[in-house]
Protein backbone atom coordinates (compact mmCIF):
# COMPACT_ATOMS: atom_id res chain seq x y z
CA UNK A 1 0.00 0.00 0.00
CA UNK A 2 2.73 2.65 1.02
CA UNK A 3 4.37 1.42 -2.74
CA UNK A 4 1.39 2.44 -4.28
CA UNK A 5 0.55 5.88 -2.57
CA UNK A 6 4.64 6.59 -3.33
CA UNK A 7 4.11 5.59 -6.82
CA UNK A 8 1.08 7.47 -7.06
CA UNK A 9 2.37 10.56 -5.46
CA UNK A 10 5.62 10.64 -7.78
CA UNK A 11 3.39 10.20 -10.92
CA UNK A 12 1.11 13.52 -9.94
CA UNK A 13 4.11 15.54 -9.64
CA UNK A 14 5.39 14.33 -12.73
CA UNK A 15 2.44 15.39 -14.34
CA UNK A 16 2.06 18.54 -13.08
CA UNK A 17 5.62 19.43 -13.40
CA UNK A 18 4.70 18.24 -17.32
CA UNK A 19 1.57 20.51 -17.44
CA UNK A 20 3.88 23.47 -16.26
CA UNK A 21 6.21 23.17 -18.74
CA UNK A 22 3.53 22.56 -21.57
CA UNK A 23 1.93 26.40 -20.55
CA UNK A 24 4.73 27.87 -20.36
CA UNK A 25 5.73 26.65 -23.85
CA UNK A 26 1.70 27.72 -24.90
CA UNK A 27 2.95 31.47 -23.12
CA UNK A 28 5.71 31.95 -25.22
CA UNK A 29 3.52 30.85 -28.51
CA UNK A 30 1.50 33.57 -27.56
CA UNK A 31 3.90 36.22 -26.17
CA UNK A 32 5.80 35.61 -29.94
CA UNK A 33 2.62 36.42 -31.48
CA UNK A 34 2.33 39.58 -29.75
CA UNK A 35 6.04 40.56 -30.84
CA UNK A 36 4.45 40.03 -34.18
CA UNK A 37 1.74 41.83 -33.73
CA UNK A 38 3.74 44.78 -32.65
CA UNK A 39 5.87 44.64 -35.67
CA UNK A 40 5.95 48.36 -37.89
CA UNK A 41 3.24 47.95 -40.72
CA UNK A 42 4.57 48.42 -44.02
CA UNK A 43 1.43 50.34 -45.36
CA UNK A 44 -0.93 51.18 -42.69
CA UNK A 45 -4.57 51.80 -42.08
CA UNK A 46 -5.51 55.83 -42.45
CA UNK A 47 -8.31 57.70 -43.43
CA UNK A 48 -9.17 61.58 -44.56
CA UNK A 49 -12.18 63.31 -43.82
CA UNK A 50 -13.63 66.69 -43.65
CA UNK A 51 -16.77 68.34 -43.77
CA UNK A 52 -17.41 71.28 -46.81
CA UNK A 53 -20.62 73.03 -46.43
CA UNK A 54 -22.92 70.38 -45.45
CA UNK A 55 -20.86 67.59 -47.30
CA UNK A 56 -19.00 64.80 -44.88
CA UNK A 57 -16.40 63.95 -46.92
CA UNK A 58 -14.29 60.60 -46.18
CA UNK A 59 -11.62 58.69 -48.01
CA UNK A 60 -10.10 55.24 -46.20
CA UNK A 61 -7.04 53.82 -47.87
CA UNK A 62 -3.83 51.98 -46.95
CA UNK A 63 -0.82 53.99 -47.35
CA UNK A 64 2.68 52.41 -48.96
CA UNK A 65 5.87 53.87 -48.47
CA UNK A 66 8.12 54.56 -51.17
CA UNK A 67 11.15 52.55 -49.86
CA UNK A 68 13.79 53.86 -52.60
CA UNK A 69 11.44 52.58 -55.42
CA UNK A 70 10.68 54.41 -58.51
CA UNK A 71 6.84 54.16 -57.93
CA UNK A 72 5.01 55.83 -60.74
CA UNK A 73 6.68 54.19 -63.98
CA UNK A 74 7.80 51.53 -62.09
CA UNK A 75 5.94 50.19 -59.26
CA UNK A 76 2.65 51.67 -60.64
CA UNK A 77 2.70 51.27 -64.07
CA UNK A 78 1.69 54.07 -66.53
CA UNK A 79 -1.97 53.91 -68.06
CA UNK A 80 -2.62 51.12 -66.18
CA UNK A 81 -5.45 50.76 -63.41
CA UNK A 82 -4.18 51.25 -59.59
CA UNK A 83 -6.18 51.00 -56.51
CA UNK A 84 -4.81 54.50 -55.47
CA UNK A 85 -3.36 52.30 -52.49
CA UNK A 86 -2.34 49.08 -50.88
CA UNK A 87 -4.27 46.06 -49.91
CA UNK A 88 -7.82 46.76 -50.44
CA UNK A 89 -9.61 49.39 -52.74
CA UNK A 90 -9.04 52.71 -51.59
CA UNK A 91 -12.88 54.08 -50.73
CA UNK A 92 -15.06 58.02 -51.05
CA UNK A 93 -17.73 58.40 -49.40
CA UNK A 94 -19.95 61.90 -49.13
CA UNK A 95 -23.52 62.13 -47.81
CA UNK A 96 -23.88 64.82 -50.52
CA UNK A 97 -24.05 65.13 -54.24
CA UNK A 98 -20.52 66.51 -55.12
CA UNK A 99 -19.46 68.42 -58.61
CA UNK A 100 -16.15 67.24 -59.87
CA UNK A 101 -15.46 69.47 -62.93
CA UNK A 102 -18.50 69.22 -65.17
CA UNK A 103 -19.41 65.67 -63.46
CA UNK A 104 -21.41 65.03 -61.12
CA UNK A 105 -20.54 62.24 -58.32
CA UNK A 106 -23.97 61.16 -56.71
CA UNK A 107 -24.05 60.67 -52.63
CA UNK A 108 -22.76 57.42 -52.03
CA UNK A 109 -19.56 54.85 -51.42
CA UNK A 110 -17.05 54.32 -54.47
CA UNK A 111 -13.81 52.88 -55.06
CA UNK A 112 -11.16 55.43 -56.12
CA UNK A 113 -9.62 53.92 -59.17
CA UNK A 114 -6.59 55.58 -60.67
CA UNK A 115 -4.84 55.11 -64.12
CA UNK A 116 -1.44 57.09 -63.94
CA UNK A 117 0.15 58.67 -66.83
CA UNK A 118 3.23 61.05 -67.07
CA UNK A 119 1.20 63.94 -68.53
CA UNK A 120 -2.83 63.21 -67.23
CA UNK A 121 -3.98 61.39 -64.87
CA UNK A 122 -7.99 59.59 -65.09
CA UNK A 123 -9.67 59.44 -61.79
CA UNK A 124 -12.54 56.71 -62.02
CA UNK A 125 -14.93 56.90 -59.08
CA UNK A 126 -16.82 52.96 -59.67
CA UNK A 127 -19.54 51.61 -57.27
CA UNK A 128 -17.30 48.44 -56.32
CA UNK A 129 -16.10 49.79 -53.40
CA UNK A 130 -15.38 46.30 -51.45
CA UNK A 131 -12.85 44.92 -53.09
CA UNK A 132 -9.16 43.52 -52.85
CA UNK A 133 -6.75 45.48 -55.08
CA UNK A 134 -7.60 45.94 -58.57
CA UNK A 135 -8.51 42.08 -59.33
CA UNK A 136 -12.59 42.77 -59.87
CA UNK A 137 -12.18 46.18 -61.17
CA UNK A 138 -15.08 46.85 -63.71
CA UNK A 139 -15.58 49.92 -65.94
CA UNK A 140 -18.98 49.34 -66.37
CA UNK A 141 -19.61 49.84 -62.99
CA UNK A 142 -17.70 53.78 -62.79
CA UNK A 143 -20.01 56.34 -62.01
CA UNK A 144 -17.89 59.12 -63.25
CA UNK A 145 -14.22 59.02 -64.59
CA UNK A 146 -12.60 62.36 -64.25
CA UNK A 147 -8.77 63.55 -66.14
CA UNK A 148 -6.44 65.62 -63.97
CA UNK A 149 -2.87 66.92 -64.65
CA UNK A 150 -0.21 65.91 -61.92
CA UNK A 151 1.98 68.41 -60.30
CA UNK A 152 5.11 67.52 -59.52
CA UNK A 153 6.15 67.67 -55.89
CA UNK A 154 9.99 69.14 -55.08
CA UNK A 155 10.72 66.78 -52.47
CA UNK A 156 9.91 63.00 -51.74
CA UNK A 157 6.33 62.42 -50.45
CA UNK A 158 7.33 58.89 -48.63
CA UNK A 159 4.20 57.47 -47.64
CA UNK A 160 1.04 57.90 -50.30
CA UNK A 161 -0.78 60.62 -48.48
CA UNK A 162 -4.84 62.13 -48.98
CA UNK A 163 -6.32 65.45 -47.71
CA UNK A 164 -9.78 66.95 -47.81
CA UNK A 165 -9.50 70.33 -47.35
CA UNK A 166 -12.26 73.36 -47.71
CA UNK A 167 -11.02 75.39 -49.89
CA UNK A 168 -14.16 78.43 -49.70
CA UNK A 169 -18.00 78.03 -48.49
CA UNK A 170 -19.20 74.84 -50.60
CA UNK A 171 -16.06 74.24 -52.33
CA UNK A 172 -13.03 71.43 -51.66
CA UNK A 173 -9.99 69.77 -52.82
CA UNK A 174 -9.54 66.21 -52.48
CA UNK A 175 -5.62 65.70 -53.03
CA UNK A 176 -3.75 62.52 -53.35
CA UNK A 177 0.14 62.97 -52.64
CA UNK A 178 3.12 60.36 -53.32
CA UNK A 179 6.78 60.03 -54.36
CA UNK A 180 7.26 63.06 -56.73
CA UNK A 181 3.04 63.61 -57.61
CA UNK A 182 0.31 65.61 -56.59
CA UNK A 183 -2.79 65.30 -57.64
CA UNK A 184 -5.92 67.59 -56.96
CA UNK A 185 -9.40 66.98 -57.64
CA UNK A 186 -11.66 70.42 -56.94
CA UNK A 187 -15.24 69.95 -55.97
CA UNK A 188 -17.83 71.47 -55.27
CA UNK A 189 -20.78 70.78 -52.75
CA UNK A 190 -24.16 70.08 -54.71
CA UNK A 191 -27.88 71.17 -52.88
Amino acid sequence: MKTLLITVFIGVLAYSGFAQEHKHGTHDIVKSEAIDKNKKVMSPHKSAMAMVGEAHVHIDYSSPRVRNRIVFGGLVGYNTVWQSGAHNVTWLETNKDLMLGEKLLPAGKYAFFTIPGKNVWKVMFNSHWDQHGKDEYDPMKNIITVEVKPEKLENIQEELDYTISKTGEDIGEISLAWERVLLKLPFQVED
